[in-house]
């Protein structure tokens, strides 16, 4: 769509970006819930004291997924395998680290059926956190847009062209939103 002045078209950007943001922050959270399975994501950001300088697991070897329940952190400098160990207890991940020297395994427990229900719960709750902030944003858009429309540096007629694309970004970001909500319901439920 092309924008009468830039004035307006910033406003679409900021809206597009906030709108991204809001989504992303709820699609690394869902990355980060553990459904029973393995997610090196889990594990890639906790930091370990390694040679004074906190440095990410990821930084520090390979993490693999060679069963669905079952995480292999190979690490490059074998000495380090305790602090990683210990790093990874105090991140409180739900997990006891099990190593043999060589390789950090972690085994993750099948989820009962009450865990599986409270995550879903956390799912939705996310869902809708997300949906929140987006309509935040389009309040925001809409009063942007208002101010232009009080300056009269717009016409009227385009405004509200403009306010109707702003409420069809959002419907389908809102839309994109309960699909990825579905989806990752579908996956914890799963067994």
């Amino acid at each position: 769509m092309t924008y009468a002045n830039e004035q307006i078209e910033m406003i679409f950007m900021e809206l597009d970006e906030r709108i991204n943001k809001s989504v992303d922050h709820m699609k690394n959270e869902y990355n980060l819930m553990k459904a029973g399975r393995a997610n090196p994501k889990l594990v890639e950001k906790i930091l370990v004291d390694y040679y004074g300088a906190p440095t990410p697991i990821n930084q520090m070897g390979n993490i693999s997924v060679p069963e669905a329940r079952l995480l292999v952190i190979s690490l490059w400098d074998k000495t380090a395998i305790p602090k990683v160990s210990k790093a990874i207890l105090a991140a409180n991940i739900g997990v006891t680290p099990q190593d043999d020297g060589i390789v950090i395994r972690l085994v993750f427990p099948t989820l009962t059926q009450e865990r599986r229900l409270a995550l879903v719960k956390d799912v939705k709750k996310l869902a809708e956190e997300a949906k929140v902030a987006v309509r935040n944003c389009r309040r925001d858009a809409m009063d942007q847009l208002k101010a232009v429309k009080n300056s009269k540096t717009v016409s009227e007629d385009l405004i509200a062209d403009y306010e109707k694309e702003v409420d069809k970004q959002v419907a389908k970001t809102v839309e994109s939103i309960d699909k990825l909500a579905k989806e990752k319901e579908v996956d914890v439920l799963s067994v």
